[in-house]
């Protein structure tokens, strides 16, 4: 029997160790390398070229949905399942656009995200049954696809302020970029902060990356 070779992307240690214990002790998958972030996920998946990387959304550095890009641009033959505890359907839809196979929420059993490995190193598609009910739900509708206008609850001045931010820009060059005072500014970033349910700047930095920002 083939063994799938498994990378790890997490920032959270024990959900990491978790994760190691499991594919170490499973049967038909081997682990080749861990990372706590999204950079260190990019730079281990190009040195070791696993069949599966299982990644985290929300990381220091690169986003999840960031590192995707990255790995599957140099090495489009790499699985990427992604584990997290973010379903919200904008990250749903950056992942997928990312190109991400798998979609799983951390509250799964041991014994699913196993299948998810083996299923994304099959070249097939697997989503929690939890994703699977949102993807199926937005069909159904025929609504256009939320990544077209992510955020719906933004102004259009927030979400220019929230683009903006992703970029890496302060709160002054935002306000030269859009003819605004600095007071302004801020207080539409408090609101960005409100709307998103967010306490800081990276955090809403992160949630518009992932949601392709």
């Amino acid at each position: 029997m083939t063994t799938v070779r498994v990378v790890v992307a997490d920032d959270h240690p024990l959900f990491r160790e978790g994760l190691r214990a499991l594919i170490q002790d499973a049967p038909g998958v081997t682990l080749v390398g861990v990372a706590g972030d999204g950079d260190e996920a990019v730079a281990v998946a190009l040195a070791e070229r696993p069949d599966v990387v299982v990644m985290d959304l929300r990381m220091p550095g690169l986003s999840g949905v960031e590192a995707t890009r990255h790995i599957l641009r140099a090495a489009p033959a790499v699985a990427i399942l992604v584990v997290t505890m973010v379903d919200e359907d904008d990250s749903v839809f950056a992942a997928m656009r990312a190109g991400a196979r798998g979609y799983v929420l951390k509250g799964a059993d041991p014994a699913e995200i196993l299948r998810a490995i083996q299923v994304v190193a099959n070249g097939e598609a697997i989503f929690g049954p939890a994703i699977a009910a949102r993807l199926t739900r937005f069909f159904s509708t025929g609504a256009a696809a939320p990544a077209a206008v992510p955020f719906p609850d933004l102004t259009t001045r927030e979400r220019e302020i929230l683009t903006l931010m992703a970029t890496g820009a302060a709160n002054p060059a935002i306000a030269a970029r859009l003819g605004l005072t600095e007071k302004t500014v801020r207080n539409n970033v408090s609101n960005v902060f409100a709307k998103l349910r967010v306490a800081d700047r990276a955090a809403a930095v992160a949630r518009a990356r992932d949601a392709g920002l």
